[in-house]
Formats: structure tokens, sequence, C-alpha cells
């Protein structure tokens, strides 16, 4: 089972999801790119994922463009549609998916009301991604 998520910059709500949606089932190979790739993963995603059990500190922001002549069984964009368009994926899918997020590194404020709205947005990715996985994506893996 092979899933790509994206988002614009790769650097926050596409690592994350990646963590999440991987560290559910590591029969799952989850990438991650956004269209103009962010030059590092944002360091307060890094904390916030630890706090759950997740690593995501070896990622780093990958351009799209390394993916378009890979197939996927899923195809996953994170963007909050009321901010920014998504990019779209033009390799071979076989399902494409929608699951809008807000972009918690616009979040402005102390330290302490970052971290809040990062860990806001991780834990509505996390229950999206485990329903997703157990309604949509463990039922495609045991058609394989």
């Amino acid at each position: 089972m092979n899933v790509l998520i994206l988002c614009t910059g790769n650097s926050c709500r596409s690592q994350m999801a990646a963590g999440i949606l991987a560290s559910l089932d590591d029969r799952i190979e989850v990438c991650s790119a956004g269209t103009y790739p962010a030059s590092r993963v944002q360091p307060l995603a890094i904390d916030v994922m630890k706090e759950i059990g997740v690593d995501i500190s070896g990622g780093y922001p990958k351009n799209v463009s390394l993916y378009l002549g890979e197939a996927f069984d899923f195809v996953i964009t994170v963007c909050d549609d009321a901010n920014e368009t998504c990019p779209a994926f033009s390799g071979r899918v076989g399902r494409r998916i929608h699951m809008g997020f807000e972009d918690p590194s616009f979040a402005i404020g102390t330290r302490e009301h970052r971290l809040a709205e990062f860990r806001k947005v991780r834990d509505l990715m996390r229950a999206d991604f485990s329903r997703l996985y157990t309604t949509e994506i463990l039922p495609q893996m045991q058609k394989i």
C-alpha cells in the first residue's frame, strides 16, 4: 500500500499526517511532498509529534515532482481550502482524497499558544487519519 500526502510547503501538515499514518500500520509506505517545499520541517511540528511518540525529525520537505512517475493507491491533500490551493498530482492514483486542515505554522503569539495550535491540528489529523485508515485503507489492503 503506497500513500502520498500533499500540501504546499511539505513542512508541517503533510509531514505530521505522514507520521501519523505510518504509525498506524508499518505495511503502508507513506511519502509526503509539496508544490513549494520549505527549507525545513517546522520545529514545532516535530515537537508535538514527539509528544505522541511519532518521530518526524528525520523528514525534510520534498517537491512533488520527485513522485510524478510513481503509482499510489491513495493521494491525500491536507491543505486548508480557505487559505490556499492544494497541489494537483498527475501521477497514477487509485484514489484521491482531500482532508483540509488549518496551517498551524501561521499561528502567532507565545510559544505555548503556537504549540496549542499545532496540537489542535495534530489531534484532528490523528482522529481523521485513524478513521480513514479503518474505513478506507485497511479494507483496500485486505483486498490485495
